[in-house]
């Protein structure tokens, strides 16, 4: 009997324990280069992750379907800008179909900014470093560290998806992929008219007839659920742990998440309550590229995720799929009622319900909604928009945002603008980045007039408000954006409003010197009170408030420095 070297098991075992550490992959087709990058890594990282480099694109991707394929993990993906054969920009976009969640960082020299920059868009890069990066303990590690965290905060552990067999041009369909989308659940869509689809209908005894199903990880299947129903089943909270609170946010946006962060960061026992998933209408932003300490831009999802991550690390619950319905004054408690009868109450409340896009009322808009006519950016449509034209209507940063972001599946896109220009109101950085793509069209004096199909959107009618001339034109997507309303018709009668709904505070509130009507306090109301004591508001559904990220996540914290004032002196 041969005996095997008594090596050979450990060699193995020491091997399957270095396969079992995530990896940090780089590639430089400059061999000192590459050996450099790596031997900085192995020193900091080398303990709790494997380092692999390669000194090609090729090589590098030869390595990744590798690793897919043993079931490794990857981390982080660093690689070089100028290299022959493949560039950077090339390999980290083929990288990210096998490992999407891998943070993507490229390596640029001086003279390359600026093509580092315009990729951004392109494969969603996370951060470029200049070379050289000496010293490494100041220019590489910080990055690597937060791009490293990141990717841990999330399950890279295979897990079941939740199923969602649908018809295309079902608007409940769209709605429920949407839900999901929007609330960081893992989900496959299958078309109904798939062999998989049938399979999964058959299963589960459902019909044609009772589409959307959803089929969950545990197995069950739930015909045409609601967001409720469906909030349940996938792990999202809806129930408030406790009776009572500090103070209850109504509003998952910047700015309740805002106030959220530093509520709870700051003792205060605090509940968030969303209608369906936060971020709001900045959570459904392509990217956000005017916030503060952003320069490369963000993802409006992953700014409004870590967001909620924040807040529930330093213990706010969140709750979702709870529409609030009513206010009520019950002695020194606050308290919201919902639309299933439920409550819950609190010293304070926060006002944060921001605003919904108004919608157009030309004949088929309506009949069309979720079958081709989308408001907002319906971001899960965006693949299936490949090769195809795609309308947008609006004039502000949503739009211009919306549109860059289509552009890099559709064929065209057009934006129609009511008025003779952007510049009225859409920045000034993304009016330029909208002129240096060849495949966006910007129509001014354009209005969209009528919504033409069968069963779903299939053509468009547009009026040139300068000649009066109308024409129609062949689309099955549109994406509106026409200004917002405030989400506080829930609230007439309780709380004071100006002439479009949105709630006045603070000095708003007093006129000729006389509080608002009803107002106990021998003190004039805080800046952000509303004429209900206790009660805040911030964000865009204050009155005369700052339509931008920014302020929102400003007035969210300021909104608790008032809270605790309050609850001071009341």
């Amino acid at each position: 009997m041969t005996t095997a070297p008594a090596t050979s098991t450990t060699d193995a075992a020491a091997a399957g324990r270095a396969r079992s550490r995530p990896a940090i992959l780089t590639v430089d087709d400059d061999p000192s280069v590459s050996r450099a990058v790596a031997r900085d890594l192995r020193r900091q990282y080398g303990e709790r992750y494997r380092i692999v480099r390669a000194d090609s694109g090729e090589q590098a991707l030869d390595a990744l379907r590798e690793m897919k394929l043993r079931g490794d993990r990857v981390a982080v993906l660093l690689a070089d800008f100028r290299m022959p054969g493949m560039n950077g920009l090339e390999f980290l976009e083929q990288g990210m179909d096998l490992f999407p969640t891998a943070r993507r960082v490229l390596l640029t020299a001086y003279a390359d900014t600026n093509a580092a920059i315009d990729a951004i868009n392109v494969v969603d890069l996370d951060h470029y470093l200049l070379k050289p990066w000496d010293p490494p303990q100041e220019k590489l590690y910080p990055v690597v560290d937060a791009l490293l965290e990141a990717w841990a905060s999330t399950d890279h552990t295979p897990v079941a998806e939740t199923r969602v067999v649908g018809h295309r041009w079902s608007a409940r369909s769209y709605e429920v992929r949407d839900f999901l989308a929007r609330n960081q659940v893992p989900y496959r869509w299958y078309l109904c008219d798939e062999p998989e689809a049938a399979r999964l209908l058959a299963a589960a005894q459902a019909s044609m007839d009772t589409l959307p199903v959803v089929i969950t990880p545990d197995g069950t299947a739930l015909t045409d659920p609601t967001d409720g129903e469906l909030a349940g089943r996938v792990g999202l909270h809806t129930s408030p742990a406790e009776d009572f609170y500090d103070v209850v946010v109504i509003g998952g946006g910047p700015a309740g998440l805002g106030s959220a962060v530093y509520a709870a960061s700051e003792g205060l026992r605090t509940v968030l309550v969303e209608r369906m998933a936060t971020g709001g209408q900045a959570g459904q932003s392509s990217r956000i590229e005017n916030y503060l300490g952003f320069p490369d831009g963000v993802s409006g999802a992953q700014l409004t995720e870590r967001a909620r991550r924040q807040a529930i690390k330093f213990g706010a619950e969140v709750l979702t799929t709870r529409d609030a319905v009513a206010l009520e004054v019950e002695g020194p408690a606050r308290t919201v009622r919902f639309g299933d009868g439920q409550q819950i109450s609190a010293h304070t409340v926060v006002l944060a319900t921001g605003v919904s896009y108004r919608q157009l009322t030309a004949p088929g808009l309506t009949e069309f909604t979720g079958r081709g006519v989308f408001y907002g950016s319906a971001l899960t449509e965006a693949p299936s928009c490949s090769g195809q034209d795609v309308y947008i209507v609006g004039g502000a940063n949503s739009a211009g945002q919306a549109a860059m972001h289509f552009a890099r599946h559709a064929r065209r896109v057009t934006l129609t603008v009511r008025g003779p220009s952007l510049e009225a109101s859409m920045s000034h950085y993304l009016i330029q980045q909208l002129a240096t793509v060849d495949t966006i069209t910007v129509r001014t004096c354009t209005e969209v007039v009528a919504a033409e199909g069968d069963g779903h959107l299939e053509r468009l009618v547009l009026r040139d408000n300068a000649t009066g001339a109308c024409e129609t034109v062949d689309s099955q997507w549109l994406f509106v954006f026409i200004g917002a309303a405030p989400r506080t018709d829930w609230l007439d009668g309780v709380l004071a409003r100006d002439a479009n709904g949105f709630l006045l505070t603070g000095p708003d509130l007093t006129v000729d010197g006389s509080r608002p009507a009803g107002w106990t306090p021998s003190r004039d109301p805080y800046h952000l009170e509303t004429s209900v004591p206790g009660v805040f508001v911030a964000g865009d559904a204050r009155a005369e408030s700052v339509k931008r990220v920014a302020s929102a996540v400003g007035e969210g914290a300021m909104a608790i420095a008032l809270v605790h004032r309050y609850l001071a002196g009341r």
